[in-house]
């Protein structure tokens, strides 16, 4: 049960126009979005955010961004963000499911290249707490990307640990499709919707 009531979307009629860009990116709106529109200003700010760090192209592959995106959020222990990154890296964000699923596998799985492992290491280790991240996660990711790419990871990261802090914290309720990818594929390495039921 949230910590704080989401309000209705009929409630928050002005920010109609976040609800429906929220609806064309994910399928739906994150309860989140219904618990920040109390502060209308924090729910814009936080859209454009995201919009910026996960809708509009860069340099770094979009597939990447929500693999670094889910093991960033299933370091920091954020089990509605790992559902939700999961099920958006597999659904829009053109990932296969059972490559999500085997994310934590990225040292050994072959399905994982080199530069998606020095990635996923950085935000594994940038992910917990405290940051693990030292100075051979950078010269790492050096191999395999320029520092502006880096600037997009390490972006992705940042927005996950400010939603991670967030969801856990309110207890925010999962959505009925985020639920389901992770029963259904985050389920067998430990996933479990745990305070975010509805």
């Amino acid at each position: 049960m949230p910590h704080i009531d989401p309000k209705t979307r009929e409630e928050l009629a002005e920010l109609e126009d976040v609800f429906e860009r929220a609806e064309m990116a994910m399928g739906f709106v994150p309860t989140s979005f219904f618990m920040m529109g109390r502060k209308p200003n924090i729910l814009r700010a936080f859209s454009q955010l995201s919009r910026e760090v996960l809708g509009v192209p860069g340099k770094v592959p979009v597939d990447l961004k929500w693999l670094v995106a889910h093991v960033a959020s299933r370091s920091a222990g954020c089990q509605y963000c790992t559902a939700h990154t999961g099920a958006a890296g597999a659904g829009r964000g053109g990932l296969p499911a059972e490559k999500v699923a085997a994310a934590f596998e990225y040292e050994t799985n072959p399905m994982f290249s080199d530069a998606e492992r020095a990635a996923l290491a950085f935000a594994q280790a940038a992910g917990q707490q405290p940051n693990l991240v030292d100075k051979s996660d950078h010269e790492e990711l050096l191999k395999h990307f320029d520092e502006d790419q880096i600037v997009e990871i390490m972006a992705v990261i940042c927005l996950f640990g400010w939603l991670n802090r967030w969801n856990d914290s309110m207890a925010t309720a999962l959505e009925e499709e985020p639920k389901e990818f992770g029963e259904k594929n985050l389920a067998q390495n430990g996933w479990e919707v745990g305070r975010h039921t509805g």
